[in-house]
């Protein structure tokens, strides 16, 4: 089974248009019944692959076309390199937030002024964990997901709702503990270690989680058509990625400090 390069490669440039074009909104068309695939003779009947003149800037139209025959033909490892790429950007951005605030904290203390690089081994921590397990996780539970309650035409059903519940209050709960594990154990921790950051942190991370994750949920399942459910999913990551990596290295900053 081959993949070509050209579409892996776009998934950078998708990325960017995303987080930038508001026309990406039209791609959110309410869920079908049927699967996931795409026979071709329909690809030009899809909502998200019609020819919108502002997704023809900066060669966006011909990206998303190649990025989406990508994702029919190899729907996992296409999800995986996304989320890989999404991760490590958000943990670089992460890292460059970080840097900031110690730079400010500082005020001119030279002590801090030595450890302005780039953590190389985070983000390719970030970037592994996204690749191995956030994309795969997030691809079978879904297909478990729409298995068990399949989308409806109408957005606003019960099903929707019972699914953003499933999601949030069974799903999220157990995700991010291993959240906490996988990239835990990356860095090398012990499993007393984890547990001690768990006590400490899970609970401030799953109220943060549910502000942001169970309306983006809510609009994922309801509006999002299944084959590109991850992809919004990592979008809305990145930021969420932020987030844990300023809140799973903030225990590391503080031994550094000791």
């Amino acid at each position: 089974m081959t993949t070509s390069v050209g579409p892996l490669v776009s998934i950078g440039i998708l990325f960017l248009g995303l987080l930038h074009a508001p026309t990406c909104a039209h791609a959110f068309v309410s869920p079908r019944p049927a699967s996931e695939r795409i026979s071709p003779g329909t690809a030009q009947t899809e909502p998200w692959r019609r020819p919108r003149s502002s997704l023809q800037l900066a060669g966006f139209e011909e990206a998303w076309s190649s990025y989406l025959s990508a994702l029919e033909a190899d729907p996992l490892l296409v999800k995986s390199v996304t989320a890989g790429v999404i991760l490590g950007a958000a943990d670089l951005s992460g890292q460059a937030i970080q840097q900031a605030i110690a730079a400010s904290d500082a005020d001119g203390d030279e002590s801090a002024s030595g450890g302005g690089g780039v953590d190389f081994a985070r983000f390719a921590r970030f970037a592994f964990f996204g690749f191995v397990l956030q994309a795969p996780w997030n691809h079978f539970y879904y297909l478990l997901l729409d298995g068990a309650l399949p989308p409806t035409e109408d957005p606003l059903t019960a099903t929707t709702g019972i699914k953003v519940v499933i999601d949030q209050f069974i799903q999220a709960p157990i995700f991010t503990v291993l959240i906490f594990g996988f990239l835990g154990f990356l860095e090398g921790k012990t499993t007393e270690e984890i547990k001690q950051q768990l006590d400490e942190d899970y609970v401030d991370t799953m109220l943060a989680n549910w502000k942001l994750w169970v309306p983006a949920t809510a609009v994922n399942i309801a509006f999002c058509p299944p084959i590109l459910r991850v992809l919004f999913l990592n979008v809305v990551f990145f930021f969420w990625s932020i987030f844990l990596s300023l809140k799973l290295n903030k225990a590391e900053e503080v031994v550094e400090e000791i």
